[in-house]
């Protein structure tokens, strides 16, 4: 039986809704359809810098990423990424810059994934999610972790190869364990972060070890950093959330126990809500809820019953 069930567990999460983006993983060592799909005229370009874009308002009340066609783009030598095709054969490329280009017509704007992941399409929200992992990979991964040596990229930005021992070096991805624990009284374990404003509360989280199941991580996590031990462990969902290069995987689990112990590293402090309690902290501004393009929220949400309050529906505290 499922610990959490209800309608609102309907809703999509954040940055997973299919994106009609075929990866077209095969082109990326193909140098000749690269070179093709670059001077195509429909090809599309964006820049990433920094984890942020550029996005723009349309007149119809959609945002968009800034995109332009290739012979548009600023020039870069090395750092421009393949992002695959859509159903139409329109090809899209990110480019990595130091900065974000101007806009001559000033109504363009940067913004980070927090931002624009809520308001682009599932199209333009997967494009953006792709390049701004590639981004932070790229940056943070030049030199060879076997000999030292500066490494090149390849594949289309997918790889960094050492020229000097050859090895091959591939984008990484940290699984981490998000989780919605609940007890006998059904009764919601929320916790806020030493470095969060107060009254931000959120589920538990935390990354996997070596050698652990990611059920494992679940039960570990929840003890650590709340001291309440756990039984019945259920996934749920996976969001990608490359802040930097993190793969989330939300769970909702049953607790066998409800005192409460937090480190006092990571969790201030931690907490268990009813509905009833939630509602009312929420209506009085004690209590502000996870950023909504969380998987955090969702989590919350299917055991809240409705959606959380937006952020300007709350009072001020």
């Amino acid at each position: 039986m499922s610990i959490i069930s209800n309608a609102a567990g309907d809703r999509p999460i954040s940055l997973t809704a299919p994106s009609g983006i075929d990866r077209a993983a095969h082109h990326r060592l193909d140098e000749a359809w690269l070179a093709a799909a670059w001077s195509h005229p429909k090809t599309r370009v964006f820049v990433v810098s920094g984890g942020q874009v550029l996005i723009d308002d349309t007149p119809d009340g959609r945002t968009e990423l800034v995109m332009t066609p290739a012979f548009e783009a600023p020039v870069t030598e090395t750092h421009r990424y393949f992002l695959g095709t859509d159903e139409e054969g329109v090809s899209y490329f990110a480019l990595q810059k130091d900065a974000l280009p101007g806009r001559m017509d000033q109504s363009a704007r940067p913004a980070g994934l927090r931002e624009a992941g809520l308001l682009l399409s599932p199209r333009d929200a997967g494009l953006m999610v792709h390049a701004v992992a590639l981004e932070n990979w790229q940056r943070m991964h030049r030199f060879c972790s076997r000999c030292g040596e500066r490494t090149v990229i390849a594949a289309a930005g997918h790889v960094r190869r050492c020229p000097a021992c050859g090895a091959e070096h591939y984008p990484r991805t940290d699984p981490a364990v998000i989780m919605l624990v609940t007890d006998e009284e059904d009764r919601a374990l929320l916790g806020r972060q030493v470095h969060w404003p107060e009254g931000r509360f959120s589920t538990l989280a935390g990354f996997v070890e070596p050698g652990e199941s990611i059920e494992q991580a679940v039960v570990r996590e929840v003890f650590e950093e709340a001291g309440v031990t756990i039984g019945e462990v259920e996934y749920v969902a996976s969001q990608p959330w490359p802040f930097p290069s993190s793969l989330m995987l939300g769970f909702v689990a049953r607790a066998t126990s409800s005192e409460i112990d937090v480190d006092g590293e990571e969790i201030h402090e931690a907490r268990w809500f009813s509905r009833e309690d939630l509602a009312a902290a929420f209506a009085a501004g004690e209590v502000l809820p996870p950023y909504g393009i969380s998987i955090a929220s969702r989590l919350i949400e299917l055991w809240y019953g409705k959606p959380l309050p937006k952020p300007g529906e709350i009072p001020a505290a």
